[in-house]
């Protein structure tokens, strides 16, 4: 198929996180029918890991996740672009890198393979798992696959999930007095989390913080009894200094849980490719096993998880051309 074609494919299948089965079979059959050997390695109820090579020595694996945040929105089209979820995150680079690699094996390269993770957008189960594989032992680069805009990300943040809780006393809404609101508390813990001055690094820039939901209380005429808020940190620096700057703004009026946690990674820089240092995490943290990582992608993380998400047709013929390249870089090297 060609790319375009096999992103359409890719995408026609829904594959939102927890859901990956059905693509995780297509992606199998599909490799297996070029010639490669292809395990589906078990994750969770299901879902598998796709993991293939081409040969009994494959140095260099392209890679990234099969999962896509909700909701579903099939493919469609025009002379330009390709729109949908997963056409840039990451189902076109999916396509992208399984054409590289057929073209590379034209050529006779066939150090190569191709792993396909579940679980990418939630936890990162699929790559924790996909790190114990044995394959991972004759793997030299890792080349992993997100919408970067086609440049070489040499660096990403790392990323922080977090659970704030407050808990208060619950009465009747026309006597406040008498109980003690858990939502005024965790408006104000947030806003001093907020406030504070989280790390900064010379390479990977400000810490990012994001409050992503908010929940508590019973009815508009109960003083809320609990609430809790989901924060998500995209961190520069190691866990402890940040653990220490939010629980200093917390000073004692809250819990806080950490959910996941993968630390920023640099990665390796490539000459003849522009280069740049990116905001989001990847598989790459969870994936230590696998070599030396490097990171390009076709299509732009503003693109990702949108309604309009979408990926330029010139661009996905474009990331083919600079896997080749890449792939040929490193085994030269």
């Amino acid at each position: 198929m060609s790319v375009f074609k096999l992103t359409t494919e890719l995408m026609s299948i829904p594959s939102i996180s927890g859901d990956e089965q059905r693509v995780g079979e297509f992606l199998g059959g599909y490799l297996e029918s070029l010639g490669y050997k292809v395990e589906l390695q078990e994750v969770e109820n299901g879902r598998k890991n796709v993991i293939a090579w081409a040969s009994d020595n494959p140095e260099v694996f392209l890679s990234t996740h099969m999962d896509t945040v909700p909701p579903f929105i099939p493919p469609t089209e025009d002379d330009e672009k390709i729109y949908g979820r997963g056409s840039c995150d990451a189902k076109g680079i999916i396509a992208s890198q399984i054409v590289a690699a057929e073209n590379l094996r034209k050529e006779g390269i066939d150090k190569i393979g191709l792993l396909y993770t579940v679980d990418e957008e939630e936890s990162g189960l699929g790559a924790r798992v996909a790190n114990e594989h044995p394959v991972a032992e004759k793997c030299k680069y890792l080349i992993n696959g997100e919408p970067t805009d086609l440049d070489l990300a040499i660096g990403s943040k790392g990323s922080l999930r977090m659970t704030l809780k407050t808990e208060g006393k619950a009465a009747h809404s026309a006597y406040p007095e008498m109980g003690d609101s858990a939502i005024v508390k965790i408006l104000e813990v947030l806003q001093d989390i907020l406030d504070a001055d989280l790390p900064k690094d010379e390479f990977f820039g400000e810490t990012t913080l994001n409050i992503g939901t908010i929940k508590g209380g019973l009815k508009t005429n109960v003083v809320p009894p609990s609430a809790e808020a989901g924060l998500h940190i995209r961190m520069v620096s190691d866990l402890e200094p940040v653990e220490k700057i939010l629980q200093e703004a917390i000073s004692g009026r809250a819990t806080l849980e950490t959910m996941s946690c993968s630390l920023p990674v640099k990665m390796l820089e490539v000459e003849g490719f522009k280069q740049k240092v990116v905001r989001f995490t990847t598989d790459i943290p969870y994936l230590t096993k696998w070599g030396t990582p490097l990171l390009l992608g076709a299509g732009s993380i503003l693109d990702a998880h949108t309604k309009h998400e979408f990926v330029l047709k010139k661009d996905l013929e474009k990331a083919v051309a600079l896997y080749e390249n890449l792939v040929k870089k490193l085994l030269n090297t």
